[in-house]
């Protein structure tokens, strides 16, 4: 059996700067694909409004370094032209595309959390919906005929919250919940459409996932996550952005995922159908969690979710 199962495959993961993309981009290249990575902030270009320091560039290299071959592409998947130019280019370098990840986010600054509708501000609110959905249909809309020239091809949504677990839980904001509500319905719908194609759509969500942002927000590094247990006890359950990475790499190479289609999953159910891990070996079960322990009241400790 290959150690490298996705060699010979084409992935494009839309918002790879950061977070989970930039993890989901490494493992997919870590499973030997060519992972053609975008987003807005570039050591040539600049940062986006975000201004934070990762960069695509980064990402591209630690998907080489990984094992794969990790491409950059500054790409504004809100501009339709530069979505259809990106795809024509891999197009004419590849010939083909075999994953596409939706990841493309971006609107954390924009939440205004636990406001109703009325007190919510219109632009950023508005803001909010074009970085989670349209960034989605635009690129879905331009690179999904590239996808089912080959039966197999794969669409992963990334989101926050399985539809299971979004259908019963508000989402602290309007905007917020409808975006991550969008994600999840985004996956069926395009399930429908790539079937016939003999494609596979399917909507995945982490669970507290430390990336580079919320390991600031707790003051703490990957080597001393656990410290923040002290500003929040829950976050015991957080896991690496590798492990949804890992998640996606696991589905593109199952020949089997068309059981998958317009299902919505989270990569700890994923971790206990594939084996795979969190680079700490354990397998935590986020939303079991968080549905039993922090909304159910069940006294347990989160490493017996892990």
């Amino acid at each position: 059996m290959t150690t490298k199962p996705l060699t010979g495959r084409v992935a494009l993961v839309a918002g790879a700067t950061r977070g989970a993309g930039r993890q989901i981009a490494i493992q997919l290249g870590a499973a030997g694909a060519t992972v053609y990575a975008t987003g807005r902030s570039s050591r040539t270009a600049g940062r986006s409004e975000l201004d934070r320091p990762e960069t695509i560039e980064e990402t591209a290299e630690l998907v080489t370094a990984a094992g794969g071959t990790g491409l950059a592409a500054r790409v504004d998947h809100l501009v339709p032209e530069q979505v259809r130019d990106l795809v024509a280019r891999i197009d004419a370098e590849q010939g083909r595309l075999d994953v596409l990840v939706n990841d493309v986010w971006g609107a954390d600054p924009l939440i205004t959390w636990e406001q109703p509708v009325w007190e919510q501000p219109l632009d950023a609110g508005f803001r909010t919906l074009r970085l989670a959905v349209d960034t989605h249909i635009i690129t879905s809309h331009f690179a999904l005929p590239l996808l089912i020239r080959r039966p197999g091809g794969l669409v992963v949504e990334i989101g926050d919250g399985t539809r299971e677990y979004n259908d019963a839980h508000y989402r602290l904001s309007v905007f917020y919940d409808l975006a991550k509500t969008c994600v999840n319905r985004l996956a069926f719908t395009q399930a429908h459409e790539l079937e016939p194609h003999g494609g596979t759509a399917v909507a995945l969500s982490p669970g507290w996932i430390r990336s580079e942002f919320m390991l600031e927000h707790f003051g703490v590094t990957e080597a001393n996550w656990r410290d923040g247990a002290a500003k929040d006890p829950h976050f015991l359950i957080s896991e690496t952005p590798a492990f949804v990475g890992r998640a996606v790499a696991a589905l593109a190479a199952d020949p089997d995922r068309a059981r998958w289609n317009g299902r919505s999953t989270s990569a700890g159910e994923l971790s206990r159908v594939y084996g795979f891990t969190d680079l700490d070996g354990s397998q935590p079960d986020g939303f079991r969690y968080i549905t039993e322990v922090v909304h159910g009241g069940k006294q347990a400790d989160a490493a017996d979710y892990r």
